[in-house]
């Protein structure tokens, strides 16, 4: 029985392959696509992926269901989160300038089966959401045709009564699918002067919003006769944020198209600087133009803007909103058509999904494939799916993508940077550096015993420290930590930071309701998990880590990326167990595709040397001085005759 069971070297190499990370090109800037995007295009990419429906529907519905009027205050909460996730996908983007996003950012960093899971679920989430975009799309533009469209599909194609499905094929939002996929194969250019176009208009008609609306606020619309500013109190406020959160989603557009920047490592930081500013600035203001032109408590949550101005006798007003709202999705649309492709282009690229969706084409320089393929199935979901059980997924996979992108920035920011040695010259063996030694005018001669043990300590604490080793500071405390390897420590650190985290957000979650535990013990495990998350954070960070580059480089690290780890396992604690048991269902089909197909056509598994069997023996002379003789062993089908005889080392100490 034991014959059949694996060896742990088995077990051990298994298991760096599933964390093996990706190796970079030398070059960062070569690509197959067309560097063509300036800054102004990332930002309006990036504002297209954020100021959608939800500047239309999702104010309404936050100040009248959840909020209040202090759904300006959870705005401002949920875009200062959005921010420390944003930076790390800054930092990442200016970095590593490949196309990819957060499944590229996690495979350079935390290792591969990581990354396809990320990649595998970021896939779903912008299928989902662009699908359900284009049957929003098709309900308002039904809506402003008094539903004609929708009454004239149920009587002359009929209605269907399938778990799962729509009532009835949706072909409105199929067509807005397919025209905006043929617009998107044109080029990176192309869709990014369309691009132009609807967002322009959208940035018109959010600034006609706020003039009027400014003029005809009422500020007793906040006053207590009518609720107060913050009806629902502290509890409404962090339950819209959580709602608002999602908003912000689709700035990691600007992530996506870095391949495609001119210059990447100062566009993508200040694209995604403007874009959120922007946006958050968009969401606020109009948030409070609306809560002060009507009550909020009277506020229409499937129209709020269109049915103020309606109620304050602008009814023509409302066809400006309609035509703000079509051009905001149009955004939307295409941002999640732009992003997708060119995620799965970067896993085929890598071996990790299906070779055919690494084809560029060579005239529009775009992943055609990929574009045409999930084009048709986005259109597909659409047509005859119902997609408001599957909207949840859009939550899920985008806070799990944060969780790793941040966890990544901790690695990678106390992992050793790469250098390259130098070439060997031709036909000779490496020159050995020359050794830098102290020059006659720093010689000086120490007598005594305690005056050489006071040079090693000095010259020890001037020691230069690489990053992921222990600071000089706190070697004298935490010795026994200066034995691992730089960085080992740092990475168990964030494993036990994401452990802790996840624990203590399980018991704020669920402590009270589902776990229904008492008093003391909520407390108890609230605080010891609140210290096993802070001694985490203090050990990361009294290590060594990369010194500033050239590039952009969020602040406080390890806080800032540990408190956006914090908040997104929080938000994806809060959603349903629906959304949990499609998700694990979802993830265990990309683990069959990953083990039946990724693994083994891995980039990175070619590049594994293969492994050497080597014998080696020691011989001890009577002088006191030992020889190693290493050889290597070839296999028995391999010729050994004619071997040179350098196969040999000796080397005497």
């Amino acid at each position: 029985m034991a014959r059949w069971l694996p060896r742990s070297a088995d077990v051990t190499r298994f298991c760096q392959k599933l964390n093996r990370v990706k190796t970079l090109e030398d070059d960062m800037m070569e690509t197959s696509f067309n560097r063509c995007l300036s800054t102004i295009d990332l930002t309006l990419l990036g504002i297209g992926g954020m100021v959608g429906s939800g500047l239309y529907v999702l104010t309404g519905t936050v100040a009248k269901e959840i909020a209040g009027p202090a759904v300006i205050v959870s705005f401002i909460i949920a875009g200062f989160a959005s921010l420390l996730a944003a930076l790390c996908y800054a930092e990442f983007g200016a970095r590593v300038p490949k196309t990819g996003s957060a499944y590229m950012f996690t495979y350079v960093s935390v290792g591969e089966i990581w990354a396809f899971l990320i990649g595998w679920n970021v896939l779903l989430e912008y299928m989902i959401g662009g699908a359900a975009v284009a049957r929003a799309w098709s309900g308002y533009l039904d809506s402003i045709f008094n539903h004609k469209i929708k009454n004239f599909t149920e009587t002359h194609v009929g209605t269907w009564q399938v778990p799962f499905l729509a009532r009835y094929p949706d072909f409105l939002a199929a067509a807005i699918l397919l025209v905006a996929t043929a617009f998107i194969s044109f080029g990176a250019k192309v869709s990014s002067w369309l691009n132009h176009v609807f967002s322009a208009i959208s940035m018109g008609v959010i600034l006609f919003i706020l003039i009027m609306g400014f003029i005809l606020a009422q500020p007793k619309n906040w006053s207590a006769k009518e609720g107060g500013f913050a009806p629902y109190g502290l509890s409404g406020i962090m339950a819209g944020t959580a709602t608002c959160f999602y908003a912000f989603v689709g700035f990691d557009v600007i992530a996506a198209s870095s391949e495609e920047a001119r210059n990447p490592q100062r566009a993508v930081p200040r694209a995604i600087a403007f874009s959120l500013g922007l946006a958050t600035g968009a969401y606020i203001l109009v948030s409070v133009v609306l809560t002060l032109m009507v009550p909020w408590n009277t506020l229409d949550p499937d129209s709020a803007l269109a049915d103020a101005f309606y109620r304050r006798g602008y009814a023509w007003a409302g066809f400006l909103v309609a035509a703000g709202s079509i051009c905001a999705m149009n955004t939307v649309l295409l941002s999640n058509l732009f992003s997708l492709p060119r995620i799965v282009y970067a896993m085929a690229e890598d071996g990790l999904f299906f070779q055919v969706f690494s084809q560029v084409h060579p005239r529009t320089q775009v992943p055609v494939v990929g574009i045409v393929v999930f084009g048709l199935l986005m259109a597909l979901l659409a047509l005859i799916f119902d997609l408001e059980a599957l909207v949840q997924f859009l939550s899920i996979g985008t806070l799990l993508a944060y969780t790793f992108v941040a966890a990544s920035i901790i690695v990678l920011r106390f992992q050793q940077q790469k250098v390259d040695a130098p070439a060997p010259a031709a036909g000779g063996r490496p020159s050995p550096e020359p050794h830098e030694g102290p020059s006659a005018s720093d010689l000086k001669e120490y007598e005594s015993f305690s005056d050489k043990l006071q040079l090693v300590d000095r010259d020890k604490s001037k020691e230069h420290r690489e990053p992921g080793q222990l600071k000089a500071a706190f070697e004298p405390y935490l010795e026994f930590l200066s034995d691992f390897y730089p960085g080992e420590v740092v990475t168990v650190a964030v494993v036990t930071l994401m452990v802790s985290a996840i624990c203590l957000c399980s018991i704020l979650v669920f402590g009270n309701t589902h776990l229904h535990l008492p008093t003391w013990s909520y407390s108890l495990l609230l605080v010891l998990f609140s210290l096993g998350f802070l001694l985490s954070l203090l050990l990361i960070w009294v290590h060594e880590q990369q010194r500033s580059t050239q590039t952009f480089q969020i602040p406080l690290v390890p806080l800032s990326p540990a408190l956006s780890i914090l908040l997104n396992i929080y938000l994806m604690l809060k959603l349903s167990y629906m959304t949990w048991l499609r998700f694990a269902v979802w993830l265990l089909l990309g683990l069959l595709v990953y083990f039946g197909y990724g693994i083994w056509h891995s980039k990175e598994n070619l590049r594994e040397p293969r492994p050497q069997r080597v014998s080696a023996r020691y011989v001890v002379f009577p002088s006191g001085s030992l020889e190693e003789r290493v050889q290597a062993v070839q296999p028995s089908s391999q010729p050994t005759a004619g071997l040179p005889d350098t196969d040999t080392e000796d080397c005497k100490r």
